[in-house]
């Protein structure tokens, strides 16, 4: 464990009564990827020069020629004595499912792939609304990614088509036992693997030592007891900016207390950037979003709908020293129901990075002005009301 900066003192140590059993943890490495452009060829380069075990956990996997070469790099080093397990959900990579994809890989030995479900009759479960949307990637306990990007095609650019936007990390050091926990944790869960195993010296046996200097600090949320409200992450978050927050979701249906903080933090003076896309793979999701535009503009938070390819990034960064990004967006299904992975790190260089690139996402938007605002049509606000009163399952 480490000292937060002075600056961050107070919101680390609400973070400590958040999630007590994940402590700031410093000396680790971190690196912003852009997109899968730079995304996927890192995890490639992982996957090869993996020598004891691959672990992946990834929302929605494609049956295409993305999660066709990634999962076949894992078969290969498989082949080689390498330890593979590759764990997706099975409602967001539902149509790689009913393809057939992931048969290939069940007669590779060493590799194993399952699907993350609720929906199990022997254990009388049936919720079918609890997903697993953590991305999280772990190789010989050394290296690990997480950030917004899926394995699948529509992360990378192909001729006339942008790749979608989004941000992914790459982190060496402590926190890599951290996320591997995670992973093996939600492995247990669906397969009841032997837990002296999972958490024997083979995954953990092997501490990392310091990497970089970057201090950070992982919060899993969920629906259940026994995990954490990433909500409260948030919103102590903006409770605790004193000059400037930006911040950046594809799907912005906040709880009415992140609303309510939004708005505070706007009228005490804190300069608040928000990005979104300005055309959404979820039209409905959208539309109640947009039913929210109002009451933050009449308190100064600026709003940008970016241009081109869905934004798909998550991050936020206040006062130029806390970087928040992992799996969650800022609506109500990542806050309250989805099984989530966030990192909190407290770094200029890092949150000047982050900040860059959200930059240059804003400059590559529109932004909303209230009284243009206040004269759209008035079926648009019926639409963005009603699509609002679906707010507690988008």
């Amino acid at each position: 464990a480490c000292p937060p900066p002075a600056a961050a003192a107070l919101f680390d140590a609400a973070l400590d009564r958040i999630t007590p059993e994940h402590r700031l943890l410093g000396g680790n490495a971190v690196t912003l990827l852009e997109d899968g452009t730079e995304t996927f060829p890192a995890m490639l380069e992982a996957i090869r020069g993996a020598r004891h075990h691959i672990h992946i956990l990834s929302y929605i996997i494609g049956a295409d020629d993305v999660g066709r070469r990634l999962l076949d790099a894992c078969a290969e080093r498989a082949r080689a004595g390498v330890k593979v397990r590759v764990m997706t959900d099975a409602f967001g990579s539902q149509p790689a499912r009913l393809r057939g994809f992931f048969r290939r890989y069940r007669a590779v030995p060493g590799m194993r792939v399952v699907a993350f479900s609720l929906v199990n009759l022997l254990r009388q479960q049936v919720q079918i609304n609890l997903r697993n949307h953590r991305k999280l990637f772990v190789v010989d306990g050394e290296t690990a990614f997480t950030g917004g990007v899926n394995l699948h095609a529509g992360h990378m650019a192909r001729p006339g088509r942008p790749a979608i936007r989004d941000y992914h990390f790459r982190i060496r050091g402590p926190l890599v036992n951290e996320l591997q926990y995670t992973f093996l944790r939600d492995w247990y869960y669906m397969t009841d693997e032997n837990p002296d195993e999972l958490l024997g010296e083979a995954y953990f046996g092997r501490h990392p030592g310091a990497e970089g200097a970057v201090p950070a600090r992982l919060v899993n949320s969920g629906p259940t007891s026994l995990e954490h409200s990433v909500e409260e992450v948030f919103f102590n978050a903006v409770a605790a900016a004193r000059r400037d927050i930006v911040v950046a979701t594809p799907y912005f249906v906040p709880t009415e207390p992140l609303l309510y903080a939004l708005r505070m933090a706007a009228k005490r003076g804190v300069q608040i950037r928000l990005v979104v896309p300005a055309e959404s793979n979820h039209r409905t999701v959208q539309y109640a979003s947009r039913a929210f535009y109002a009451g933050l503009l009449e308190a100064g938070v600026r709003i940008y709908e970016r241009r081109g390819p869905l934004l798909h990034a998550k991050a936020m960064v206040v006062d130029g020293l806390l970087a928040v990004f992992g799996s969650a967006n800022l609506d109500v299904r990542s806050l309250r129901l989805n099984y989530e992975s966030t990192v909190v790190a407290y770094d200029p260089e890092l949150a000047g990075r982050l900040t860059e690139e959200m930059l240059v996402d804003i400059a590559e938007s529109d932004e909303i002005q209230l009284n243009a605002w206040l004269k759209r049509p008035w079926h648009w606000r019926i639409l963005e009301n009603a699509c609002s009163l679906a707010e507690p399952i988008l």
